[in-house]
C-alpha cells in the first residue's frame, strides 16, 4: 500500500499556490476542473506521492456534492489538511473487505488529455477523514506526483502524516498486515491533522503546528 495524496481544502486556489511556493518553496502546476462536484485542484508533485490543493469553483454544484460541501466548509485561505488516500495493491480486494463500492472518476488536465482513476471508500473518509480513500490509476496513466516541477525547497516528498483518532478503527480500515505508511496517531476527534514533507533543508509540517 503506497501513498498516494493529501488533500489540502483552500479558498482560492491561485492565492494558496503563491503561499506554498513563498512560505515554503512548493511550486504547484494546475490541474484541472472536477465537474460533478464544482471544485477544481492545483498539483504540488512530490515523487511518487502528491498534494492536492482543492477549492471550489462553482459553489452551486459543489452545494449538491457531498465532496463539493466537503471542501467548503473546511476550506482556509492558507490551506487545511482534509483528508488523504492511498494506492492498495489491489483496490477491489479493499473494496470487498470493506464492503465499499467502486467507482470511477476522471478529469481534463491542462493538456486536454483525461486523467482516469477508480477509488473506494470517499464516502467514509468525508464522514471521518482520518481514514484514507483508496485510489487506482488508470492504466498507462502517469503519476500525478511525477510530473516534472523545481521546487525552490529542493527535492521533497511526503515524509510523514500526523492523524486524529482511535488505532484500532485505523488499523482495521487499512487491513491486516505491515502497511509501510509514514502516520502517526494521536488521540483526539478523527481528522488529518497534519502533514510533513521532508526537504534537505528540513521538514515542512503544513497543518496543526502542535502535533
Amino acid at each position: 500500500m503506497q501513498f498516494d495524496h493529501g488533500l489540502i481544502a483552500v479558498t482560492d486556489l491561485d492565492i494558496a499556490a503563491r503561499e506554498f511556493e513563498s512560505r515554503w518553496g512548493l511550486a504547484s502546476v494546475e490541474g484541472g476542473r472536477h465537474p460533478d462536484w464544482g471544485t477544481a485542484n492545483r498539483i504540488v508533485p512530490l515523487g511518487r506521492s502528491y498534494l492536492e490543493l482543492i477549492a471550489v469553483v462553482d459553489p452551486a454544484i459543489a452545494a449538491e456534492a457531498d465532496l463539493g460541501r466537503w471542501v467548503a466548509t473546511n476550506a482556509a485561505p492558507t490551506g487545511r489538511p482534509l483528508g488523504w488516500a492511498v494506492r492498495p495493491a489491489d483496490l477491489d480486494e479493499a473494496a470487498s473487505r470493506l464492503s465499499l463500492t467502486v467507482s470511477s472518476g476522471a478529469r481534463v488536465t491542462p493538456s486536454g488529455s483525461t486523467l482516469h482513476w477508480r477509488s473506494a471508500g470517499v464516502d467514509r473518509a468525508i464522514d471521518r477523514s482520518s481514514l484514507p480513500f483508496f485510489i487506482e490509476w488508470g492504466a498507462g496513466v502517469a503519476l500525478p506526483g511525477t510530473t516534472p516541477i523545481t521546487h525552490p525547497a529542493g527535492a521533497a516528498e511526503i515524509s510523514g502524516i500526523h492523524l486524529r483518532d482511535d488505532p484500532g478503527v485505523l488499523a482495521s480500515w487499512l487491513g491486516p498486515g505491515d502497511h509501510g505508511l509514514p502516520i502517526v496517531v494521536h488521540a483526539g476527534p478523527p481528522a488529518v491533522a497534519a502533514i510533513v514533507i521532508g526537504t534537505a533543508g528540513g521538514e515542512i509540517l503544513i497543518g496543526d503546528e502542535s502535533t
